[in-house]
């Protein structure tokens, strides 16, 4: 008797694919080492419910556990980086930038529109360190300025979430102009009658922690931020000192009087909700 075509009934394995050797699971807790699903940790906003410690949050998710369901409307989508300078390290500055939105989704290392938070009425301007370190290049300072020129406009608070590590080195001199034009973006939206709420994000370091995120009438931080202008290893070698272990930390900056409160994410939505009832002008 013929035998018929063989079934091939083998399972594939759609397990993902383990970490390099040596690197821990992005979902493990560097606190306590605690493991976690990634629905667990979207859950608990990214904040590990054993000790606390507080997740990277991109963007977009982080819009999404501020904002009203639906009520977040993008603005200046359409501002990109440019390469005037033609820089060239390993690789060309344009591949990195392509390579930055295909990883992350987004044009730029902010995101900028407008939205409400427990029905208050406000722009945000929100930053992702996975799009090159959230460096702050020209695209970045413009897309601040029209933050601010769109809240002044609109008569509401802007809420600013700051996560970088400075200015873009591969826009050179055109990335440290975005300071002072961050800067009179801030100033002129507070000429109009607006405020401005600056929440710093681990990290919060450089030439975006020089301008405008140092700049809001309330300064708030997550536990654990570091907001430095240089990094501790890099003071450390400079002043040949021992740093203390919360050097440039959210704790360390407070106690000195930088922050107006150390803000746990869970508790930031209300927070601010209760901030812009407090500086809205309707």
């Amino acid at each position: 008797m013929a035998e018929g075509p063989r079934v091939d009934v083998e399972v594939e394995n759609k397990r993902a694919a383990e970490p390099p050797a040596g690197t821990a699971h992005p979902n493990t807790c560097p606190g306590c080492g605690s493991h976690y699903r990634e629905d667990e940790l979207v859950k608990a906003l990214r904040v590990c419910p054993h000790c606390g410690h507080h997740f990277p949050v991109g963007a977009r998710e982080r819009i999404r556990q501020l904002a009203d369901d639906g009520s977040f409307v993008e603005e200046a989508s359409e501002v990109r980086s440019a390469d005037p300078l033609g820089f060239f390290d390993l690789r060309p500055y344009p591949e990195r930038l392509v390579e930055a939105e295909m990883a992350t989704g987004l044009g730029d290392a902010i995101v900028c529109g407008r939205a409400t938070i427990e029905g208050c009425p406000c722009r945000l301007a929100v930053m992702d360190f996975a799009f090159m370190g959230g460096s702050m290049g020209s695209a970045v300072g413009e897309k601040f300025a029209r933050a601010c020129e769109s809240a002044a406009a609109a008569g509401v608070p802007l809420v600013s979430v700051s996560a970088s590590g400075g200015a873009r080195m591969q826009e050179g001199i055109l990335a440290l102009m975005q300071l002072p034009k961050t800067i009179g973006a801030v100033e002129e939206l507070r000429d109009s009658g607006g405020a401005l709420l600056s929440v710093l994000a681990h990290p919060t370091t450089g030439g975006v922690l020089a301008s405008f995120a140092s700049l809001g009438d309330v300064v708030v931080a997550e536990p654990g931020a570091l907001m430095s202008f240089a990094g501790p290893r890099v003071v450390a070698q400079t002043t040949r000192e021992r740093l203390p272990d919360d050097f440039g930390r959210a704790e360390s900056n407070f106690r000195f009087g930088h922050l107006d409160a150390i803000v746990p994410r869970p508790e930031l939505r209300p927070t601010l909700a209760r901030l812009l009832r407090l500086f809205s002008r309707r």
